[in-house]
């Protein structure tokens, strides 16, 4: 939400929450950069009397580098601004499952946003791309597509969305979990009932493999992998180890690295479009800190998550088959084709 202090409210601001990017320009004031370019220094806001909270809301817990990177930019909002900008960090899906976190966004009902990309789609389809299994090679691939052309127009483009893009983080590259066997190759999947996201090309990726793919909200994964209602899922190493997974029947990961899961830092752009030009600033480069600050905290994390899942009995299975899963892929690339910018793929492929 917005409040205006010493003495009258701005009737013509929206209630705002919190994500990165950056946008447009007011007369008189310091113009803020376009989406995906960082601004050139630092400013805190010029002082007409205003001051703003913003409500930003994730889905995982407190202790992941979503919230820690977030509440890190909190801080360093509140200090530049000398107390006028604040930012409410909100996890576990208080504020909604990132799906509804999205659409809040949309609506201007939701100011600030750490998401993966995949319930994004939704609403942009564009970025469906990155949802494509085995697109990135590594770390290192990822992070030139995303950090440069590819990426940057990406988080310009959004806002056709009604969304303001700010700045890339991740939450790591995704791998199977179950309660029954060690998965090496595709047919280790046959007939396994796995929770997946949202997503079209993450259901068509699993029925590929033959898996049975169930599509929930992470919200009520938990509870389906406890009673068994599901097989398994799939997920960073560190969202297994954050909601430990191993009391949920979960006893084997395999480290399938099928997606990259790219997220995102965004902003409500009809409550965006009503800030002053220099607090518009402010946010979208502590944002793009905040992005870079949640990678370190992840790659440092996602190495600690695996030793904590070994410690308490998981097996974790390295060795496997990722040409196998790689060849059965195949028609997942054909079957979206036509909604896919094949340019953009390219260019995303052929990323060195």
């Amino acid at each position: 939400m917005m409040r205006k202090k010493w003495g009258f409210v701005l009737s013509s601001l929206m209630s705002v929450s919190l994500l990165l990017t950056a946008c447009g320009g007011g007369g008189g004031q310091q113009a803020a950069q376009p989406a995906g370019q960082a601004p050139a220094e630092s400013a805190a806001p010029s002082g007409d009397g205003q001051s703003f909270v913003f409500k930003a809301g994730h889905s995982l817990t407190e202790d992941h580098p979503y919230h820690v990177s977030l509440k890190d930019m909190a801080k360093r909002v509140e200090e530049k601004s000398q107390g006028k900008v604040k930012i409410e960090v909100y996890p576990l899906s208080q504020l909604g499952a990132e799906r509804e976190l999205t659409e809040g966004l949309t609506l201007g009902t939701v100011d600030m946003v750490i998401t993966s990309t995949a319930p994004v789609t939704n609403f942009y389809p564009k970025l469906g791309v990155l949802d494509l299994p085995f697109l990135f090679e590594s770390r290192d691939h990822a992070y030139k597509v995303l950090d440069g052309k590819v990426g940057q127009d990406i988080l310009k483009d959004i806002e056709s969305a009604n969304i303001i893009g700010l700045a890339w983080a991740e939450n790591g590259f995704r791998h199977v979990t179950n309660g029954s066997k060690v998965v090496k190759t595709p047919a280790d999947l046959q007939g396994m009932k796995l929770r997946t996201q949202e997503n079209q090309i993450h259901l068509a990726a699993f029925e590929a493999l033959g898996a049975k793919p169930t599509p929930m909200a992470w919200t009520e994964a938990l509870t389906a992998l406890q009673q068994g209602v599901v097989d398994g899922q799939e997920n960073p190493a560190i969202v297994a180890n954050t909601y430990k997974l191993y009391d949920s029947k979960q006893t084997q990961m395999s480290l399938t690295g099928h997606v990259y899961s790219a997220a995102m830092i965004l902003f409500s752009k009809p409550v965006w479009d009503k800030l002053p030009a220099d607090v518009q600033t402010l946010l979208a480069e502590e944002a793009k800190v905040a992005g870079k600050e949640e990678r370190e905290l992840m790659i440092k994390m996602e190495e600690e998550s695996l030793q904590v899942l070994k410690d308490n009995g998981m097996t974790i299975t390295e060795d496997v088959d990722k040409q196998a899963f790689r060849d059965a892929m195949k028609p997942v690339y054909e079957k979206f084709a036509g909604q896919i910018d094949q340019d953009l793929l390219n260019e995303i492929l052929n990323t060195k």
